[in-house]
């Protein structure tokens, strides 16, 4: 009998073609009632995805079927994949299909949707290509032809995009060494959000740069500080006659000729190249390329610069420039530059500089 043949062996008498015949002939009907099986548990539902899956599985597996016949099965399955959102498993029978059968359109289209779900906008080009020269009046595959242009530009202008924020931040690197800048930690971000330098077309730094009053803790940012300028430019322009006074200052305390600025020294957590790219690049469309948390910084770092006895703040002459101050190698840029603000007719000027004020605690 044929079911007692060995694997591989040849059938020598006609009882044993007969055999083999009938069992072909039940595989094959077998393979077609589980397709249609299949087909009926699609028309079912989402519940009922997962056991047609399991029908056009069975179906495969009994071998029976023409290449045609089973490119259709690997297509149904991979349909059902689509609709599940498995799109890897989706891709992987609808190309099976189309070796089985390249002039399966059905199966190009499903190839098609799966590689697109997959951003391989490539494999979903050539596919669509052979689709609609297997069928050039198909409307479904000219709309994923527009598809598929539509996210190639998008992704095309996305890597410009990438492209462009990488060589920013690479810019910025490299003008921060030239200038001897110690780049670090950013702090009171809630107060000035993610602003960083910009570098103009002349290699000239532009700064945001954050004033601190400490004796309110209120704040005023500078946004356009040219590394060029010297302080006294902008504080000529916001302590002028004709500027209202701070709200805050009852006293008419912080008037031109009375305020002073200093830096703290020897203060901060000064980053390496990689993390001062990284933290460049946040915020961009690059922001995937680099990454690093805070915790791994300070491991890096183990603890910020400072030095054990209290805060060391120093005056800064007006009419030095926002470069000249920013290389100092006491002078840590915690993202941009923080420059704190008193006035010397104020009861809290003694406590400042002598030392018995702190910063708060920054989370």
């Amino acid at each position: 009998m044929a079911l007692l043949m060995e694997a591989g062996s040849e059938p020598k008498t006609n009882e044993e073609i007969v055999d083999l015949e009938a069992i072909s002939a039940l595989k094959q009907s077998a393979a077609i009632e589980l397709k249609e099986q299949g087909n009926e548990h699609v028309k079912k539902g989402k519940k009922q995805y997962p056991d047609a899956i399991d029908c056009y599985t069975r179906a495969i597996n009994q071998k029976a079927l023409s290449d045609p016949e089973t490119s259709i099965l690997y297509s149904n399955r991979a349909h059902v994949n689509l609709l599940l959102g498995n799109h890897r498993r989706a891709l992987q029978d609808a190309e099976e299909a189309i070796k089985l059968c390249p002039t399966n359109v059905k199966a190009l289209y499903r190839a098609i949707k799966a590689s697109l779900s997959l951003n391989l906008l490539a494999e979903a080009r050539s596919y669509c290509k052979e689709g609609l020269q297997q069928s050039p009046d198909n409307e479904e595959l000219k709309k994923l032809a527009k598809q598929i242009d539509l996210k190639t530009s998008e992704h095309e202008q996305h890597e410009a995009e990438v492209s462009k924020a990488v060589a920013v931040a690479e810019d910025l690197v490299s003008a921060f060494k030239d200038r001897r800048i110690k780049y670090g930690k950013a702090m009171y971000q809630e107060l000035t959000g993610n602003k960083k330098p910009m570098l103009d077309k002349n290699n000239i730094l532009h700064w945001p740069v954050l004033l601190l009053y400490p004796e309110v803790m209120s704040s005023d940012i500078i946004e356009d500080f040219c590394e060029t300028d010297m302080f006294s430019v902008h504080l000529d322009m916001m302590f002028s006659e004709s500027s209202l006074p701070l709200p805050w200052d009852t006293e008419n305390a912080y008037t031109r000729d009375a305020i002073e600025l200093y830096y703290e020294a020897d203060f901060g957590v000064c980053f390496s190249k990689k993390e001062i790219f990284g933290y460049l690049l946040e915020g961009t469309a690059a922001s995937h390329l680099e990454k690093y948390s805070a915790e791994e910084t300070d491991a890096i770092n183990r603890s910020p610069y400072s030095n054990g006895n209290g805060p060391k703040w120093v005056r800064i002459s007006e009419r030095r420039t926002l470069h000249d101050v920013l290389k100092n190698p006491d002078l840590i840029v915690p993202g941009i530059p923080v420059f704190y603000v008193v006035s010397k007719r104020s009861g809290f000027y003694k406590d400042f500089t002598s030392g018995n004020w702190t910063l708060p605690t920054v989370a």
